[in-house]
C-alpha cells in the first residue's frame, strides 16, 4: 500500500494518469486510500436489475443458436441475484446441456459430419435453460445487498451529518 500511495501522490494533476481500483470488500480498505486527493470518486456498481440482466443475456446469447421457445425477458426475470458472470455461466451451461442432448438424439455419423440435420437441431431450448438454472445458482445473496446498503449508509454518516466526499463505492 505504501508504494501505491507514494506513486499516487507523485502523479501530477495534468499527467493524464487515471488510477482505477475495484473491491468487493470496501469495509477493509486502508483509510489512507480514501483520503482527499487519492481517489476522487467511489462508485457503486450494483447487482444488475432485470433490464441489465436482459442486456447481459443478449450479449452472451448473441452467437448461441436459440430455439424459438426461449424468451430472454422471461429468463431475465428468473435470474434475480445473478451477476454478469453468473449469467455467462448460465448461458454456457445451457449450451453444453443442449449439445449433450443433441448428441444423444442423433446418430454419431450425423454429429461427426456436422450435417444439416445436426446444425438444424443444434439450438438451445427453454428446457436447457431451465436445467441450467438448477445447476448455476446466483452468487449475489439478499444478505450481500443489505450489507453493502448498510455500509454505504454508515459511510455517509459522520457525527449525524452527511459525510463530505464520494457518493458511491464499488463492490
Amino acid at each position: 500500500i505504501n508504494q501505491l500511495l507514494t506513486e499516487m501522490d507523485g502523479i501530477e494533476r495534468n499527467s493524464g494518469v487515471v488510477v482505477i481500483a475495484a473491491t468487493n470488500r470496501p469495509d477493509i480498505l486502508d483509510p489512507a486510500l480514501l483520503r482527499p486527493g487519492r481517489f476522487d470518486r467511489l462508485i457503486l456498481v450494483p447487482a444488475p436489475d432485470e433490464k441489465a440482466r436482459l442486456e447481459i443475456l443478449k450479449v452472451h446469447t448473441r452467437r448461441v443458436p436459440l430455439a424459438s421457445d426461449v424468451n430472454l425477458k422471461e429468463l431475465a426475470k428468473k435470474t434475480e441475484g445473478y451477476s454478469g458472470a453468473d449469467i455467462e455461466a448460465l448461458v454456457r451451461e445451457a449450451a453444453l446441456l443442449a449439445m449433450r442432448r443433441i448428441m444423444r438424439e442423433l446418430p454419431a455419423e450425423v454429429v461427426e459430419e456436422e450435417s444439416e440435420e445436426f446444425l438444424e437441431k443444434l439450438k438451445v431450448s427453454r428446457k436447457d435453460f431451465e436445467a441450467a438454472l438448477k445447476k448455476v445458482r446466483p452468487s449475489i445473496t439478499p444478505y450481500m445487498v443489505e450489507y453493502y446498503k448498510n455500509f454505504d449508509e454508515n459511510r455517509k454518516k459522520v457525527g449525524g451529518k452527511k459525510a463530505q466526499g464520494p457518493d458511491y463505492y464499488t463492490f
